[in-house]
């Protein structure tokens, strides 16, 4: 591999060569464990897996967890009114919902164990209206990006639930939905980006506007302060350029919701890329 032009994936692939035997050894989640945490992940586009760092970072973080039994994942990649759900059954095949990159990255696999339990799960704790499987979409890629990551032994069965609309309030209730989950070993997971901005790789000088943002949303996270993560609009600086749209940031709210205390949000992932926050955090 030729350091200055490595190859697509290529700090995936040293992952895997490093931590394999780890990953899969990892100690499971026991009910003497308690609750798993609530997890926010700025999940990146398929070069997250050309980032050493990143990827080191994102399979540390699962590692301080004992492994969940599964997982439940929103991402900003999927809006369906009501709220719907992948296919569970084991080799359901991921949803390449990307263009314009190396071809490579549509031949990656992460093949997750069957999670028809838990999709049995997930409708009878949210089937106050029909929840509709959808038997062929796969994950997409803010859900398989960083499990790919965390949990590259693909031992973990998933569901990727989809977000009911981008109202933040909605976000927030189907977290508090979901907080029950967190009591039977399943990690709940919003994948969104702390700040995304497309403007800031024309314009450099925006990257002010992204650290404003997400230091208002430091801010607003230790003080447990739902209400102004809901009303980020009108309260947050910098959203015009952090957000433009709602889908990467409303994710958020789904951890708040599935938290408990989320004023004890701790930012285990904290560093900008590309101009933008890839902050992730988890909460209890």
């Amino acid at each position: 591999m030729n350091p200055t032009n490595p190859a697509p994936a290529a700090a995936y692939d040293d992952l895997l060569a490093r931590v394999m035997p780890r990953a899969r050894e990892q100690r499971r989640w026991s009910p003497a464990d308690g609750p798993l945490p609530s997890l926010f992940v700025s999940h990146g586009a398929p070069f997250t897996l050309d980032d050493p760092q990143w990827v080191g970072d994102l399979f540390d973080w699962a590692q301080s967890m004992p492994k969940p039994r599964a997982i439940v994942v929103v991402s900003a990649h999927w809006e369906s009114a009501p709220v719907a759900i992948t296919g569970a059954v084991a080799g359901t095949p991921l949803y390449y919902d990307f263009g314009g990159f190396h071809p490579r990255y549509k031949t990656l696999p992460y093949a997750t164990p069957d999670a028809t339990d838990l999709a049995r799960r997930l409708v009878g704790l949210l089937g106050r209206t029909p929840v509709h499987e959808f038997t062929d979409r796969g994950l997409d890629h803010g859900a398989f990006i960083p499990l790919m990551a965390m949990y590259p032994a693909a031992d973990v069965p998933v569901v990727q639930l989809s977000m009911p609309s981008l109202d933040p309030g909605a976000l927030l209730d189907l977290g508090a939905r979901l907080r029950p989950l967190r009591d039977e070993g399943i990690l709940v997971v919003g994948s969104g980006f702390m700040t995304h901005s497309f403007a800031v790789f024309r314009h450099p000088e925006l990257a002010a506007e992204n650290a404003a943002f997400d230091e208002w949303a430091v801010d607003a996270l230790a003080r447990g302060d739902a209400d102004a993560l809901t009303d980020y609009r009108n309260r947050a600086p910098g959203v015009a350029v952090a957000h433009p749209s709602a889908d990467h940031f409303v994710p958020l709210l789904l951890t708040v919701g599935a938290a408990d205390n989320p004023a004890g949000a701790v930012s285990a992932i904290d560093r900008m890329v590309m101009g933008n926050s890839i902050r992730s955090v988890q909460m209890t």
